[in-house]
């Protein structure tokens, strides 16, 4: 590598302070990320005979795929032996789909390993957190920190960058697949004890700022810190779970240096991130800082799609870059590993895909093209059988192409655009994770209750880093903002005194940066701008009755006694009779402060009482709700300069008529319409041009 791993983590750690860092742009995206809507799928072409390619390229363009992406597990094939590499066959692939018309995403092979690489050196092998070492055979075994493969996977990813980075029909690159595990190798020892330093400088900094006078856990020497995946002190955890992203960060950058020294600046650069969204192994906004742009894949598994926690799952990836995202990897129809892998219902996967447009997707490329014949993932779904013929799917996908082709002129350069955005902390749910206190106390779930009534009232929601910036917002919920550090909170602050309106959620600055129970009482630095703070907290074994000036309500899972500290700060809802503690006790609270408003609600509602109160917040922060649709209908809009778009979905089987407040053109269908009818699984595109 050109640098050394303890220089790496010392830069790392002396750039990065992840509880406060306020999020920062890469350079300008690619246009040619959003010029249309983007349709195709993963193929691997190094999985069957040459003479087999073209045909899978004609069924590609014959069902209006116009991208293909190549190349992710194919190392073994790119260098069959150490250095001597082998791009032609690639190459030939590159030029056979640019002869029908499909442009290209072309992968990085790092997340597996040619066996000649693993074999002769284990030390790139990861170590898992109980102390076992992989072997071959799967994907993912490798060492993220460890500097003989990062240099590797510079080699392999730089002959590539040299070979198609100016190749006008290679768009972008996705680097490597799916990250997931870190490791707990030597290297990655010697890299945490590097972090450590640098972020803390002294040993008494680190036994401060984790309080390690509890249980005679004070450290005398950087070595006795541990280093594996088991519970522990919460600041050492927390800290650990920053340390992994930095060495991710790292990771990428490794690779994207190597790639944008050699690319055209017109091809993007992305990395596919798995784990169905809200995974949070890693921070996702520090992993999409130095990117082009975002992308993820989108499965269901077992089951249905729940257009509620796919939607927010959408949204929460368009938030990673504040900006439109690819779905590099959508399920077509079915799965492999799920424990029920059943097909999604005939037309239900074209209504996930627009679902997928509608929140902010500008590409759907199926995973995956063809099957294997052979490997762990035999049965998944795809397009095409192993004989090369289509599969019933295959006219469900063609449907979406001729979609595609007619909508594309009208979605292409619009994006969600929402004045209401829902605060998302990774450094916060990693605390909450760690301590539960409640075996249901579910954050995402959490999220939820806040996102259905926003999402039913309007056509885009934002999910954006805590961290960020909040103009042009009117009202921003943070469900679980566990951690809020003066630095935070001196922003949030300004926001709401400038008329923003800021609704906090349970467990409210509870934490400082480094996972510390803070000095002050819930919410911490902003309880003096609220008039009002958190007694006590309580896990809640059964449900407590609550009241406001609407009517009654339940809630469950936690409740927070609070307590009004200024004259002007109101009384929202009060508990009812329940454990003696909560009884008459406040359970949300208001002020006006400056020409906004905070509030503090400590507890979970039922769905009826939330839905009351977030509208209720809406209104009074004056955003414009639109109407309630029927059961099981979304609206999305997505704006651009001189047009709006509106895409309906019905996400079930009964069929559905809504009336439109204004006649509009129907994108798909053509003419203009005062009443759309959607069939099971039904869409409709309508647009409307400004001037």
């Amino acid at each position: 590598m050109r640098r050394g791993l303890f220089a790496i983590a010392i830069a790392l750690a002396a750039a990065v302070t992840p509880a406060t860092a306020a999020p920062h742009q890469a350079r300008s995206a690619p246009t040619v990320q959003s010029e249309r809507l983007w349709l195709g799928s993963a193929w691997y072409p190094e999985q069957w005979p040459e003479e087999a390619w073209e045909q899978d390229l004609i069924l590609m363009k014959r069902h209006g795929a116009n991208v293909v992406r190549i190349g992710e597990f194919a190392w073994a094939r790119m260098e069959p032996e150490e250095g001597r590499i082998d791009l032609d066959w690639l190459a030939r692939a590159v030029a056979l789909a640019r002869k029908h018309g499909l442009k290209v995403v072309l992968c990085t092979p790092t997340n597996t390993p040619p066996a000649w690489l693993t074999t002769r050196y284990p030390d790139t092998l990861r170590i898992d957190g109980a102390g076992v070492q992989l072997g071959h055979g799967g994907r993912r075994q490798f060492s993220i920190a460890s500097p003989r493969y990062r240099e590797f996977s510079r080699k392999i990813v730089a002959a590539m960058a040299e070979r198609f980075g100016r190749d006008p029909d290679v768009i972008g690159w996705q680097i490597d697949n799916e990250y997931t595990d870190e490791s707990y190798d030597p290297a990655a020892r010697a890299a945490w004890g590097a972090w450590l330093k640098a972020r803390f400088g002294t040993l008494d900094a680190l036994n401060a700022a984790w309080t390690t006078q509890y249980w005679s856990q004070t450290y005398s020497d950087w070595t006795q810190v541990p280093f594996n995946d088991r519970p522990g002190n919460p600041g050492w955890m927390l800290e650990l779970k920053r340390f992994i992203t930095a060495t991710w960060v790292d990771f990428q950058k490794n690779q994207l240096d190597a790639i944008r020294a050699r690319a055209r600046n017109g091809q993007f650069v992305t990395t596919n991130l798995g784990g169905l969204g809200w995974a949070n192994r890693f921070d996702r906004y520090a992993i999409n800082r130095d990117l082009d742009m975002a992308s993820w894949d989108n499965y269901v598994g077992t089951g249905h799609l729940e257009p509620y926690r796919n939607g927010a799952t959408h949204d929460l990836a368009r938030g990673w870059k504040r900006r439109n995202f690819w779905v590099m990897e959508a399920q077509p129809g079915f799965v492999n590993w799920a424990g029920v892998s059943n097909i999604l219902d005939r037309g239900e996967t074209r209504a996930m895909a627009w679902h997928m447009v509608g929140h902010g997707a500008d590409a759907v490329l199926w995973w995956q093209w063809r099957p294997a014949l052979n490997g762990q993932e035999q049965y998944h779904g795809s397009l095409l059988g192993p004989d090369g013929a289509p599969l019933p799917f295959y006219a469900e996908a063609a449907e979406l192409g001729r979609d595609f082709a007619k909508a594309s002129p009208d979605v292409a350069g619009t994006q969600p655009v929402s004045q209401v955005a829902i605060l998302q902390d990774y450094d916060s749910r990693w605390a909450i994770d760690f301590q539960l206190h409640h075996r249901d106390y579910d954050q995402i779930k959490l999220l939820l209750d806040y996102y259905r009534p926003l999402k039913d009232r309007l056509g885009a929601v934002d999910i954006v880093e805590a961290a960020g910036p909040l103009d042009g917002y009117r009202i921003a919920f943070a469900p679980s903002l566990n951690l809020i550090t003066e630095a935070m909170a001196t922003r949030l602050s300004a926001w709401v005194r400038g008329g923003g309106h800021l609704v906090l959620g349970p467990r409210s600055g509870m934490k400082d940066a480094y996972n510390r129970l803070t000095v002050q009482r819930q919410p911490g630095p902003l309880a003096e701008l609220l008039g009002g703070r958190v007694e006590q907290f309580y896990a809640l074994d059964e449900q407590v009755p609550v009241t406001d000036a609407a009517g009654g309500a339940t809630a469950r899972i936690w409740a927070e006694q609070l307590s009004v500290k200024a004259p002007d700060t109101q009384v929202l809802m009060r508990y009812g009779a329940a454990n003696g503690w909560l009884d008459g006790e406040p359970a949300a609270i208001t002020r006006a402060v400056g020409e906004g408003r905070i509030t503090y609600l400590g507890t979970m509602l039922d769905e009826v009482a939330m839905r009351r109160f977030v509208e209720g917040q809406m209104q009074a922060a004056g955003v414009a709700m639109l109407d309630r649709l029927p059961e099981g209908v979304e609206r999305m809009t997505r704006t651009g300069k001189d047009r709006e778009i509106t895409i309906l979905v019905n996400h079930g089987k009964t069929p559905r008529t809504i009336a439109l407040p204004t006649p509009l053109r129907d994108v798909l269908k053509g003419g203009t319409v005062s009443e759309v009818a959607l069939g099971a699984y039904g869409v409709a595109v309508l647009g409307t041009r400004r001037r």
